[in-house]
């Protein structure tokens, strides 16, 4: 037993291929660290459990961000807070799958405290992994909802004070007090024996799932040495001798013994019951068809990269409302830079004749770039033959491939032209109107008023996306 607990867990990959640079064995991790300790665990009892290839992991924002590096198994990365969301999505579709939440405390308890508080209230079938050091961990070491009365974090630099910041959240007490959790307990990772409790809990939380139990929820008290400016040792003993004390460990609620097993089909949407459920019926009976030009028969994969504040996701938005008018299956999700401090904001969308298996575009065959870092970062992605459409007045140097099409479009300078740079997403919809064979300019120009309802907003936009629909047709030809 001792080997198996010491030696790498085979619910771990080998080498850590999807981690960037040439470390390829080693967690990104600071020393002292609590979340890889909790990672071995939990790989530990999804293989004892023999359940490791039937796993969703879904990871968070956050210092846990890029778990689906080391996690041998499915992944699926959510926004800010959304973890419980999304898991309630996967396992309502995949009721047989394990379904995994793993949450820091600024992940949960702040902006996901909505979501992480129905998806216990109903009871979901899933396990969720509260992770808390009672700081912002990633971003610099922030006061978090569980930060202590007097604890010195980069915002509350004399202290969080019950006056202004508020007593610390207690999650796990205010979970157990629902009705429909059927287990809730709070540990820590401090010392061999509280590890060994741990490891305990995070076993149990996993087999309540697999015997279909309900919802269970672990939090973990772990180190946060960078954050709390300690050593390794410092950062335990200050778990064991304060942060316990705000936070007492113990079960919180265990009724799993005493509940059957839910009939997980019953949450179940029917393929013939999802057009209703999303609306999609009544779309089609308000909207008419007859006028609309039919899509270009290749499917298209669509990046969208640039600054925050640039209008990328919400032109990734607008492409996905046009392409349901034009009766196409398409996906869209956003990736806001969670992963990196400054980074860029982009979007993924499909606009496919067919069903869509994944929405992550890994290889576009349009790259929309908004600025040079977004350009630098995916040009080598998109597809031999593809077209990579950049805005010129603010990328100074153009696409090196010669195997993709290079469309330069002063966007921004269009846009200021017009009194408002904000529309220069607008444009570059028009671009991709005018030049490409996959929108129809007219679906666009309906789509426009319910987007943009009022009427000096409408009347700008209009005016930008005629000027890009102009400039697309002149690339075009």
């Amino acid at each position: 037993m001792s080997v198996k607990i010491l030696g790498k867990s085979k619910g771990f990959y080998d080498t850590y291929e999807r981690r960037p640079g040439n470390n390829k064995k080693q967690t990104h991790y600071c020393p002292g660290c609590g979340h890889g300790i909790l990672h071995k665990m939990i790989a530990e009892a999804l293989v004892d459990f023999d359940v490791a290839e039937n796993m969703v992991f879904i990871s968070p924002v956050g210092c846990s961000v890029f778990a689906y590096y080391y996690f041998n198994a499915g992944n699926i990365q959510a926004a800010h807070g959304r973890a419980p969301a999304v898991a309630t999505g996967v396992k309502r579709a995949l009721p047989e799958s394990i379904v995994i939440s793993y949450q820091g405390d600024g992940d949960l308890a702040a902006i996901g405290g909505n979501e992480i508080l129905h998806a216990a209230n109903r009871g979901e079938s899933i396990t969720v992994f509260f992770v808390n050091n009672a700081i912002y961990g990633m971003t610099g070491g922030q006061m978090a909802p569980t930060t202590l009365i007097g604890q010195k974090t980069t915002t509350t630099p004399y202290g969080r004070t019950l006056q202004n910041e508020g007593y610390p959240i207690k999650m796990a007490e205010i979970i157990a007090s629902l009705e429909s959790p059927v287990y809730v307990e709070r540990v820590m990772m401090a010392d061999v024996r509280s590890k060994n409790a741990a490891r305990k809990a995070v076993r149990k939380g996993i087999k309540n799932q697999i015997e279909k139990k309900g919802f269970s929820f672990i939090e973990v008290l772990s180190t946060c040495p960078t954050g709390w400016k300690m050593t390794a040792p410092q950062s335990e003993e200050w778990i064991k001798t304060t942060l316990v004390k705000n936070f007492p460990l113990g079960v919180y609620k265990d009724i799993a013994d005493e509940v059957e097993p839910l009939d997980l089909s019953l949450n179940l949407a029917t393929p013939e019951r999802i057009p209703r459920l999303i609306g999609l019926e009544q779309d089609k009976m308000e909207f008419d068809t007859a006028s609309m030009k039919i899509a270009a028969e290749i499917d298209q994969e669509i990046k969208i990269a640039g600054f925050g504040g640039q209008g990328v996701l919400s032109l990734g938005v607008w492409l996905s409302e046009i392409g349901m008018r034009e009766d196409l299956d398409v996906s869209w999700i956003p990736s806001y830079g969670p992963e990196m401090r400054g980074g860029t904001a982009n979007c993924h969308v499909k606009l496919s004749h067919n069903s869509i298996g994944s929405p992550l575009v890994t290889h576009p065959t349009v790259l929309v770039a908004m600025n040079r870092p977004s350009l630098d970062k995916f040009e080598d992605d998109v597809v031999e033959g593809g077209a990579i459409v950049w805005d010129s007045a603010l990328i100074d140097i153009g696409p090196k491939r010669k195997d993709i099409r290079s469309i330069p479009v002063p966007a921004t300078k269009i846009a200021s032209d017009f009194g408002n740079t904000k529309v220069s997403n607008v444009v570059l919809l028009g671009v991709l109107a005018g030049f490409s064979d996959f929108l129809d300019p007219l679906v666009v120009q309906q789509v426009l008023p319910i987007i943009f309802k009022k009427k000096h907003l409408l009347e700008i936009n209009l005016k930008a996306f005629q000027k890009g629909l102009e400039l697309g047709r002149e690339l075009k030809n």
